[in-house]
């Protein structure tokens, strides 16, 4: 397959993996509410942590599962840049979901998105030049589609511990992209660095658990029910296991920036999902969890996200830029 046919099924790749990550969005929110009825007391970094935990987990025992013969050839490059994964992205999703409970969802949506400011000017830092007008005009769409999107009230923004955890959160995944694109990790087998992500990233949330679980016995009530169980299936196989693994095998044909741009179809993807989902979740786990509407918003916010990723992938503007040393 030619250079250009492989960046072009990466991208077709990338955009489906945003999907599966905007299902998880009403699948979580879902389970959230299912668990808070259970513990009404307990820590938000419990529910946060056990999620992830088991989603993860269950996720890497599939791999081990499959690719068991393999993983025993693991090389020391494949375990350290699952060890990176594991760290960058683990913390990642941790920072964001406990910050969630103390800032408002649209806050949270649009700061979570600001990897898509922080890898161009990592990028512009390290190669000490400028980047092109294109990638910059597609982030600029992508900031304010956000915006609009999450219905952004700037003159109410604050810094406080949810904003916080929110941006450490997107720093932290910031570098889980920008290490796919390592060239170090070019010939790495992405199944065997794979598991050793979703594995590690389990052992991680074991001391947050201990310290926050109201008993030993939550950590199986919280995922007793039938439909707790669906919910974790669909985390488990289809924003985990399928996404992730293809995000880790593809993303490196694309670079970090337009990795970071095409990523930010995900809350686009999360509010069209959640004009039908919530209903069909709230009977399956009977939960008060009401569909969103179709606004205004919407149209403009996604289209401007839209608009940007099909920027990106154009041939306007292509090479122009301020490219001088900085």
């Amino acid at each position: 397959m030619s250079g250009v046919n492989q960046r072009r099924k990466a991208v077709r790749i990338l955009v489906f993996c945003t999907v599966l990550w905007g299902l998880s969005f009403p699948t979580m929110r879902s389970l959230e509410l299912m668990q808070q009825n259970l513990f009404p007391h307990a820590s938000s970094w419990f529910f946060t942590s056990l999620g992830v935990m088991y989603r993860f987990g269950f996720a890497g025992i599939v791999l081990v599962a499959i690719y068991l013969r393999q993983l025993k050839s693991t090389s020391r490059r494949e375990m350290e840049q699952g060890i990176v994964l594991a760290i960058f992205g683990g913390g990642g999703i941790l920072f964001q979901m406990d910050g969630l409970a103390y800032t408002d969802a649209s806050v949270s949506a649009f700061l979570t998105q600001g990897y898509c400011l922080f890898i161009p000017l990592w990028v512009a830092v390290v190669n000490h030049r400028w980047p092109p007008l294109k990638i910059f005009l597609s982030t600029l769409l992508v900031v304010i589609g956000v915006a609009v999107l999450a219905k952004l009230n700037f003159h109410s923004l604050k810094l406080g511990r949810g904003e916080l955890e929110t941006l450490i959160a997107s720093l932290l995944f910031t570098g889980q992209i920008l290490c796919l694109e390592q060239p170090r990790y070019a010939t790495n087998r992405p199944e065997n660095f794979s598991t050793v992500m979703f594995l590690l990233m389990t052992l991680m949330c074991t001391p947050l658990i201990c310290v926050t679980a109201p008993n030993a016995a939550a950590c199986l009530r919280a995922y007793a029910s039938p439909p707790a169980c669906g919910f974790l299936a669909i985390l488990v196989f289809f924003c985990t296991l399928i996404s992730y693994t293809m995000m880790n095998r593809w993303q490196k044909f694309v670079t970090a920036t337009e990795a970071g741009l095409i990523y930010s179809i995900e809350p686009v993807i999360a509010s069209l999902l959640s004009l039908f989902l919530p209903a069909i979740f709230s009977l399956w786990a009977a939960v008060n969890y009401a569909n969103e509407g179709l606004t205004p918003r919407l149209f403009i916010g996604g289209g401007l996200i839209t608009a940007a990723n099909l920027l990106l992938q154009s041939k306007w503007l292509e090479g122009k830029g301020v490219n001088r040393e900085s």
